[in-house]
């Protein structure tokens, strides 16, 4: 990847992680909640600084930086092993129904990349963008907070449970 698309310099990025093929993977709470707990790790010991946040159903937004300007290792290290979890997660669980059809999308996105031997969880990129003023800043936080609303998924922005919108999300986040 151009290094012109990585966050790896001292900086807040507006950042974007995406299932592949947009599986609706966090439709199911376990899920979610396994994505917080490794949230959670990372800003307790990676250094991860996070402004805010939403989950969606097949994506995720931050707004983030890391404490020494290693953000794309950060990510790199997240992605690795929460897509490791989460897929030990679906594979051996009796009761998702969507299983073997989720199985196969992961393996055939993961056929043509030299990263994943057999599995693909995220896709590639994560589409950094610099946070460079105050005002790209407060625009990328509203456009955060307010993708369940543009989704039908709630009235307002707060409502949503997996978001740094509602005043009590399970994560916490920093001011800006």
């Amino acid at each position: 990847m151009s290094e012109l698309r990585k966050a790896n310099y001292d900086g807040i990025f507006f950042i974007t992680l995406t299932v592949v093929s947009w599986v609706d993977v966090f439709t199911r709470s376990n899920y979610c909640e396994e994505i917080i707990r490794n949230i959670k790790f990372c800003q307790q010991h990676k250094g991860l600084e996070l402004y805010a946040y939403v989950i969606m159903s097949n994506h995720m937004h931050w707004i983030a930086g890391q404490r020494d300007g290693k953000l794309n290792l950060l990510l790199r290290d997240f992605k690795s092993y929460s897509a490791k979890q989460l897929l030990s997660m679906i594979y051996n669980s009796p009761y998702e129904s969507r299983r073997d059809w989720m199985k196969i999308v992961f393996q055939y996105n993961a056929k043509y990349q030299k990263q994943n031997a057999e599995n693909m969880f995220w896709q590639k990129t994560n589409h950094p963008v610099d946070c460079y003023s105050p005002k790209v800043m407060m625009q990328k936080i509203n456009y955060v907070h307010e993708n369940p609303v543009r989704a039908g998924l709630v009235k307002n922005a707060g409502d949503w449970w997996y978001s740094s919108a509602n005043e009590r999300s399970p994560i916490e986040v920093l001011p800006f």
